[in-house]
């Protein structure tokens, strides 16, 4: 009987070690899935501002009758508002994800019917530990996002 407890015991001491072995693996396997989550949903929000913007560019850079593409200097801005911040007069809110600016927005006439926008967007991570991975802004391995849309001015 003796013989047989000091077994149990044995088994209970495995069972402890295994979890110290598995938990840090599920754990850095959890924050890779919320950090792959995130760039997604980061991606996603910068193509559909850049896709309104464009939308709305394609809407308002007709000249008149005159069927000529013309972007002046307020329609540029509102159009970069757009996608910075998700509203033609950004004034006073916040970026729509951080350390976008409208500086990373780039406006254009693609062809004489065609305009389009185009934004850049260095990822940002959750944790600067991943900076030391080669991932993030620090690294000479950063992510950019890039999304364009072109469409028919009206």
């Amino acid at each position: 009987m003796n013989s047989k407890m000091r077994h149990i015991n044995r088994n209970r001491g495995v069972a402890i070690v295994e979890m110290v072995v598995v938990l840090p693996l599920l754990f850095l396997m959890l924050f890779v899935t919320a950090e792959i989550g995130r760039a997604f949903m980061q991606y996603n929000t910068l193509t559909k501002s850049v896709r309104d913007s464009a939308r709305f560019v394609a809407e308002n850079a007709m000249l008149g009758q005159t069927q000529n593409i013309y972007i002046d200097e307020t329609l540029l801005a509102q159009a970069q508002n757009l996608v910075v911040f998700g509203s033609v007069n950004g004034a006073d809110l916040s970026p729509l994800l951080p350390g976008l600016t409208t500086g990373d927005v780039q406006v254009a006439a693609a062809s004489t019917d065609d305009i389009s926008v185009t934004a850049t967007y260095a990822y940002q991570p959750i944790s600067p530990v991943l900076n030391r991975f080669g991932f993030g802004t620090n690294s000479s391995a950063a992510y950019t996002f890039r999304a364009q849309a072109t469409m028919r001015a009206l």
